[in-house]
């Protein structure tokens, strides 16, 4: 059904594309794109490809924004065209999640090539050495075993599988339940799944990691933007208030101090609909946050009327190579027009 659902997207991209739609009828002010992995193409089971594209599709990414004449913005220029009369250009920014540590080794000479600018955000704990990749544990166990047995609440489960597609299914659905856990039991759930089948889920998640070497090298670049992703990158949304809202003010104190700068952007952990409430979007403000981006599809648009603290993103699929369909998508016409409204509260 997902494959199926896909087919119809691209298909309706095309159409869009063929009819010159994203040439005619561009929407907004501009968009901002979202990317988790950039690295070379792997082989075997890979459940979280669609968050994966190579260092040579980010390369002709660039190359056709600046011919398609899209100007590249930081999160503070993004922040200005977002209340100020629409330009008569449209910008893109460039925007990367989790601190991973191919950003530095296959991202970061692509862009520095370009000479474009780009904002990371960061979670605390994994530079420092103490965050938990659970979906890269949950990955390894599902990639290596064919008979899995794990505790669901308070019932041992068991599954086999044994073909990509079986795997894949049972991500999937892991994934999702590890994902609707408050913190704690997600913790004890993966501690739990990795003990079982010996993966040290502490040594897994340094080594994919940038640490805070690697961060201060990026830092020293004026063309790199630093947000805050809170310490422990958790689902705001399984949280209490004071609980969330406390990741998110210990997030940004501890950038500050390892920076030596204000942090002034904040992308909440996951960022899709399920992830965060109305409450995390005002709890951003009272954190002292100028922006703050989800996985939310969307375009930004001028005047005011996109909630700066409810920032909309393109996340690309690194499935899809087609830069026929990112001129579509950055162009707007794929996505219904921005409602204004008068309040961070009722902006969403």
């Amino acid at each position: 059904m997902a494959s199926d659902d896909r087919r119809l997207e691209r298909l309706r991209l095309e159409l869009a594309w063929f009819t010159g739609q994203a040439m005619l009828r561009s929407r907004g002010a501009g968009a901002i794109l979202r990317f988790a992995h950039v690295r070379p193409r792997r082989r075997g089971f890979q459940p979280m490809r669609a968050n994966e594209i190579t260092p040579q599709f980010l390369d002709r990414a660039i190359r056709a924004l600046k011919r398609w004449k899209y100007d590249f913005l930081g999160m503070d220029e993004v922040c200005r065209r977002a209340v100020t009369l629409p330009e008569k250009r449209r910008f893109v920014a460039l925007t990367f999640d989790g601190a991973p540590k191919d950003l530095i080794n296959f991202a970061y000479p692509v862009l520095t090539r370009h000479a474009v600018p780009f904002t990371i955000y960061v979670p605390t704990a994994f530079p420092d050495g103490v965050g938990e990749a659970w979906w890269l544990g949950l990955e390894q166990v599902i990639a290596r075993e064919s008979r899995i047995s794990l505790m669901m609440g308070d019932k041992e489960r068991r599954f086999t599988v044994t073909g990509n597609a079986e795997k894949q299914a049972l991500f999937s659905y892991l994934e999702s339940w590890l994902r609707s856990l408050p913190p704690a039991e997600l913790s004890a759930a993966i501690a739990d799944l990795c003990t079982r089948y010996r993966i040290d889920l502490a040594a897994l998640s340094r080594e994919a990691s940038m640490d805070w070497e690697d961060l201060a090298k990026l830092a020293a670049d004026p063309l790199v933007t630093i947000g805050s992703a809170t310490v422990n990158y958790p689902v705001l949304a399984n949280m209490k208030d004071a609980a969330a809202l406390r990741e998110m003010t210990m997030g940004k104190a501890v950038a500050e101090a390892a920076f030596g700068r204000e942090i002034r952007h904040f992308a909440f952990p996951f960022g899709d609909r399920s992830s965060f409430r109305r409450s995390h979007v005002v709890m951003a403000e009272e954190a002292g946050f100028a922006s703050a981006v989800s996985t939310i599809p969307g375009i930004v648009d001028a005047e005011g009327r996109t909630n700066p603290r409810a920032l909309p993103r393109i996340s690309w699929d690194g499935r899809v190579r087609s830069l026929r369909m990112m001129r579509v998508l950055v162009s707007g016409v794929a996505f219904a027009p921005v409602k204004p409204t008068g309040s961070a509260v009722g902006r969403t």
